[in-house]
């Protein structure tokens, strides 16, 4: 099963990686970083792929996906 992991200190919560996700399971969590910045989360992980398009995308290197 794939697992994606975000760094949700690293996050500044630019939305690339929402905006790269073919099935759409990443948003904005609600909750804020110290940074003060609303970090990406999945969804539902049950539905990712594992493509890692999310993790390509993120300028910050805040994402790591396991296959």
């Amino acid at each position: 099963m794939q697992r994606v992991i975000f760094d949700e200190e690293r996050c500044k919560g630019c939305g690339l990686c929402q905006e790269a996700c073919p099935k759409g399971l990443i948003s904005m969590a609600s909750r804020i970083n110290t940074k003060g910045f609303h970090p990406a989360t999945v969804q539902d992980a049950s539905q990712c792929t594992g493509c890692a398009l999310c993790a390509r995308m993120c300028p910050d290197v805040a994402i790591e996906v396991y296959r």
